[in-house]
């Protein structure tokens, strides 16, 4: 049995990003890019005006000065002709500022009489204009290879002329729950001895929210034939997940299944509760993780290792969760020789939340993990807590 900072060091410490594809910019958001993002034009790709008003040269505003107006530029549609001494162009926000001018005279501090104005603004060269470049420039880089992206960082890759961009490759993850007493949460009418099959729905949602693919996702009876066929069938798949059968008891045929479909197995049992019995090998290039069965086991698992390591082949940051110090909201006694993971709910006013553990650490009740908002993390054997000691909490 191995520490969970050891099981984490084996499972994500080792995984490299996976190879590359490209997406639409507009759907890159969580991904990570893989190579440096040029711009393949400028941005502003010429000097524009900042506000509503009249493009001068500054050369001509010496006190009280009048000016005529000869044409007009607004976004898109630019004056073709050139400023001389003593005209000026209206402008609009956006719009190219014209040659010869210099500034921009907002239309606030203007006087229109006819194809005339007047202003008695001081010469100020530059203002009101946003040069050429000052965003960025032509092949300039905007964004750094290994950049996480988000929308804002898909506005500037959209401005740069990118509309698609190089990333790490979203794991195709499969899906795999064992067990004869399982039922689909659909099943018309449920016997007293069926388990609903409520773990795999789970999981599933935890794969789409990290931003895997699910290619497949299905059930098999506790046998080693049904379990090997489903395991011998997703070899495409980045990374093999199975719920349940990962014991040793007399119907736990995950981990026989998978070395007999050629896993090499790194390890099994984690100094951890719940999930002690967790599976972790490789197929080739293939991850295979044998999470436990109950609920409570199989997300703290997932949460702990199976979502920092799709993180991790996406080219995300994939810390260890260690949580955030928060007080207990009550006393409770010294952890065992296992790392404890607590399902804990927050409880009083923002600003002075405490953490109080539910009191049912049962990891079979789905009920007590929905109603938490996180995890009290126990290191092995740690000193016994009272209300207000500060303690590790995980929130998901």
């Amino acid at each position: 049995m191995i520490s969970v900072e050891e099981a984490f060091a084996r499972i994500v410490g080792e995984a490299r990003p996976l190879d590359t594809e490209q997406v639409p910019v507009a759907k890159a958001s969580g991904r990570v890019i893989a190579a440096p993002i040029k711009a393949r034009r400028a941005q502003p790709a010429a000097d524009l005006s900042a506000m509503d008003g009249y493009a001068v040269n500054s050369a001509d505003l010496t006190g009280e000065t009048r000016l005529s107006m000869v044409g007009e530029s607004s976004a898109g549609h630019p004056f073709s002709g050139s400023v001389g001494s003593g005209q000026c162009v209206r402008i609009f926000t956006g719009a190219a500022v014209p040659a010869g001018a210099d500034q921009v005279v907002i239309q606030e501090n203007v006087t229109v009489d006819g194809a005339d104005i007047s202003t008695s603004q001081p010469a100020e060269a530059g203002a009101n204009i946003r040069l050429k470049g000052i965003d960025f420039g032509l092949n300039q880089t905007v964004l750094e290879a290994n950049t996480f992206i988000s929308p804002k960082t898909i506005g500037l890759a959209a401005s740069a002329g990118q509309s698609h961009l190089m990333v790490h490759r979203a794991p195709k993850v499969a899906i795999l729950a064992t067990g004869d007493e399982l039922a689909a949460p659909g099943k018309k009418s449920f016997s007293d001895f069926d388990t609903v099959d409520s773990v795999r729905p789970q999981l599933e949602a935890l794969v789409a929210d990290a931003g895997g693919e699910l290619v497949f996702s299905g059930h098999a009876g506790d046998s080693l034939e049904q379990i090997s066929k489903s395991v011998s069938s997703n070899t495409a798949a980045d990374l093999f997940v199975t719920i349940g059968g990962a014991s040793v008891g007399d119907k736990d045929f995950v981990q026989d299944a998978f070395k007999q479909e050629g896993m090499s197995l790194d390890f099994w049992k984690v100094a951890m509760r719940p999930g002690k019995p967790m599976i972790f090998g490789k197929r080739d290039k293939q991850y295979m993780l044998g999470l436990p069965g109950n609920p409570a086991s199989a997300f703290v698992c997932a949460l702990i290792f199976l979502r920092p390591l799709i993180d991790r082949l996406m080219g995300r940051p994939s810390p260890l969760p260690i949580g955030v110090p928060l007080p207990a909201a009550t006393d409770f006694p010294e952890n065992g020789p296992r790392q404890h993971y607590m399902r804990a709910r927050l409880i009083g006013e923002p600003g002075s939340r405490m953490v109080d553990p539910a009191v049912s650490q049962d990891s079979s009740l789905a009920s007590v993990l929905a109603q938490c908002d996180g995890l009290i993390i126990r290191a092995p054997n740690a000193k016994a807590v009272s209300s207000g000691d500060l303690v590790s909490f995980l929130p998901f």
